[in-house]
Formats: C-alpha cells, structure tokens, sequence
C-alpha cells in the first residue's frame, strides 16, 4: 500500500482511504435491496422472487396426484371449487407467513417459541413432526413410484435414488440459498410443462361443467373425505412454518420504505408462485374429469393405472410427461420437506441436527412401507388427511402473531386480513370435525 511517513507512522494516502471506505460501503450494500434492484429489472425482479416457489413445491407434491385425481376421477369437476379455495387459501396463508418471517427476521416456530410457553411448544413440536413425517412419506413414495413408472426401477431401490438425489439438492442449500431455490424451481418447471403438455393432449374439456364445479357444494358419499384429502393437500402446515425462515434476513431493507417495497415483491411472490400451484392442481382434476369420470374407469386412482391408462388412450408422450412429473414432483418436495423439518425442530425446541442425518432417520419409514408393497397410492391419501389435521396448528399462532402489532411493527394484519384468517381456519377445522363424526358414525 502507498504510505508516506509522518512522525514514525504509516499514514493511508487520500485515494487507499477511498478504496477502504468504497469497501466498506460495498460490504454494506451487499445483499441489501438497493444492491439487488441495482442489478437492473429482470435481474433484480428475479432475485426478489422464489420462496413462494419453493412453498408452492409443496403445493403440487405427490399427495396432490393422489387426491386430484382421485377427485376428478370419482366426482368428476364436482371439487373444482375445492381446488380454487384451498388455493385461494394458500396465498393467503403463505403471504402472512412469509411476511412474519420478513418482519421479524425469525421463522414462526421461532416466534412460537418466544411468545408460548414450554408445554406449549412441546405440543406444537410433536404435532410439526408428526405432520411433517406425512409429508415426507408422500414425497418420498411419490418420488419412488415415478421413478419406476418412468425408469422401471423397482420401488425400493427407486427409494434408494430418491434419497441420494435428495442429498444433492440438499448439498446445494449449504452454498447458498439461491442455488437451493433454483434447482427446487427447476424441478417445479418440470411438473408445470409435463402437466401442460398432458392437459392438451388429452382434451376433450367439458368448460361448462368446469364453470358448474366453481359452486361450492357437497353431494354426499366419499365427497367430505376428498375435500378434506385435497384441502390437506394443498395447504401444507410444513411449509407454512418454512417460508417464513426462507424469508428472514434474505434482502436486507434499510429504511421502511425498503421494507413496504420487499413487502410487495414479496406479496406478488406468493401470487404468481401459489398462482402456478393451483393452475397445476386444477389441471390435475380436469384430466382426470375428462378422462376418467366414466362408468368403467371410475375407480381409477391408482397411480400406476393412471400412468397406464394414459399411455393406451392418449399416448407414450403423456404417460411420459405424467411420469417425469410426478418423479420430479417427489425428489424436489422430498428436499423442501426434509428443510422444514429442521427448521421446525431448531425453532420449537432450538436443537440442532446435521441436516443430512435428519434425512436419513425419516426416511426410513418410507424405505419400509416401500419395501412391504404397500399401495402407494393409498399411503399417499391417507397422508394427505393427517396433514390436513395439523392445519388449524400452524394457522391458529400464525394468525395470533401477525395480529400483534409489538412483534409485527410496521406489517401488522389489517382487520380484513385477520378476518379472513379466521374464516380459514374455521372452514379447515369444521371440516375435519365433520370428518371425525362422519368416520366415528360409520363405524357405529
């Protein structure tokens, strides 16, 4: 460095003082809005968007083939508007989540941590893992079976796979939670396409039933159990707890008004993310209706005929697209499942596990239930109901935290949001209650 002497010290010339405070200025800026919107509009816009897509991940995850297609096939566009609700739903509840995660710079099971007591979090933690072991068992059979119906591997080394492609993209969240998002958006891109190229080479689309199906209601039979299923499907309690830790310290606002600027990119986020979710799930149950809501092919819902099935009406092209879908469904949401797993058990109890041994411990039960043949598709259902019980556990302290004003500062809810957050929740919780009576009834 060029120096001069003064009196036995080394004195910084005016243009190495410039460097350093440049330095440091820019050490500031980096990873700060001005820095990220200073990169130019497609850029910068791109930066500020993609944790809705690794929430919305979740949202068109294998459960979700179980139960739409089950739906269209059995109700045929009966549960449309179960589709758009759960979907309308699900930007609310991500939005709200994300946004506390954004506020506050802490997830929500952080904040549920703070603000309840220990008994409390015990509860909550206990039910997180239940809720998130069910996710994980639908990801990671999902995974498997798409790997088999489009490499014909065998389900339990097809498990196998999924799991050490499950590592890698894992790997890649340790450097850097960009490259993380991007191959989980990837991933997504291919279940939107292979859905894309499906829904037109089927066709054959009744729009006026579609418009019907748009009016809520529920004609009887296996309708509840299927609202319920596709309901716990597309709001997944895990990722509700995710996306707010995704959201903490990713941009870094300077002023409030950075803040009300990162809040709207973050609103759109979760539009356009969610958005594409429920456009996938509709597509889902409109082939489905189109296809499969005849008196012979009914029943199904199977996985494998569906694949089958569309292989000898439609084609090799969209049996390979459902396939390549599916597979690429299981092995990205099977990574965002493994993330909220932790961060669910680091913020209700603050322990601390590799991430690599927690994907190897809970992926056992799936090795397992691969291993015993059990049908895929019925485990992938039946996950779907458990994860819709633990809904009400993630909404109600959602609801309670971004109410309060002290934790929230300047993004409290506004009245109509709450009030509307109060709406879902009761909606999901009645549901489930009728669900139980309906089943205990049965029995008796």
């Amino acid at each position: 460095m060029r120096s001069r002497a003064v009196a036995g010290t080394s004195v910084p010339q005016r243009g190495d003082a410039v460097t350093a405070a440049r330095a440091q200025v820019g050490q500031r800026r980096r990873g700060s809005l001005a820095d990220v919107l200073a990169r130019g509009k497609v850029r910068g816009a791109a930066a500020l968007l993609g944790p809705a897509f690794v929430a919305s991940v979740a949202y068109v995850d294998p459960g979700n083939f179980a139960t739409n297609f089950a739906g269209g096939a059995e109700r045929g566009y009966e549960l449309v508007w179960v589709i758009v609700m759960a979907d309308g739903m699900a930007v609310l509840v991500q939005y709200l989540t994300s946004k506390a995660g954004l506020s506050t710079g802490r997830s929500l099971p952080e904040l549920c941590r703070e603000r309840f007591g220990l008994r409390a979090n015990v509860l909550l933690w206990v039910q997180a893992e239940v809720v998130v072991m069910a996710t994980d068992l639908a990801e990671f059979v999902g995974a498997a079976v798409g790997l088999n119906l489009v490499f014909g591997l065998p389900l339990l080394p097809a498990g196998l796979a999924t799991a050490a492609v499950a590592f890698v993209i894992l790997g890649l969240e340790q450097r850097g939670y960009r490259r993380f998002e991007l191959a989980v958006i990837a991933l997504l891109a291919l279940v939107g396409l292979g859905f894309g190229y499906v829904f037109f080479a089927v066709g054959g689309q009744h729009y006026g039933q579609l418009a019907a199906g748009l009016v809520p209601r529920l004609n009887g039979g296996n309708t509840l159990s299927l609202t319920v299923g596709i309901i716990g499907a597309t709001v997944m309690p895990h990722v509700v707890y995710l996306h707010s830790a995704l959201m903490k310290n990713r941009v870094q606002a300077a002023d409030v008004e950075e803040r009300r600027t990162l809040l709207a990119w973050n609103r759109r986020d979760c539009v356009i993310g969610l958005g594409l979710a429920g456009v996938i799930n509709l597509a889902m149950l409109c082939i489905a209706a189109a296809l499969f809501h005849k008196p012979s092919l009914t029943s199904i819902s199977n996985l494998a005929s569906v694949h089958a099935h569309l292989g000898s009406i439609v084609g090799g092209g969209a049996a390979l697209a459902f396939g390549v879908a599916l597979m690429a469904s299981g092995l990205s949401s099977s990574s965002v499942g493994t993330y909220a797993g932790q961060v669910v058990m680091v913020g209700f109890m603050n322990w601390h596990i590799p991430l690599f041994t927690r994907r190897a411990v809970t992926m056992l039960p799936s090795l397992i239930i691969l291993a015993l043949g059990t049908d895929p598709t019925q485990v992938l259902i039946y996950s779907q109901i458990i994860l819709s019980f633990g809904i009400p556990f993630a909404l109600v302290p959602l609801l309670l935290i971004t109410s309060d004003r002290p934790t929230m500062a300047d993004m409290p809810n506004h009245r109509l949001t709450t009030i509307l957050m109060l709406a879902v929740t009761a909606i999901i919780a009645g549901l489930n209650l009728y669900l139980v009576y309906d089943t205990i009834a049965g029995l008796i």
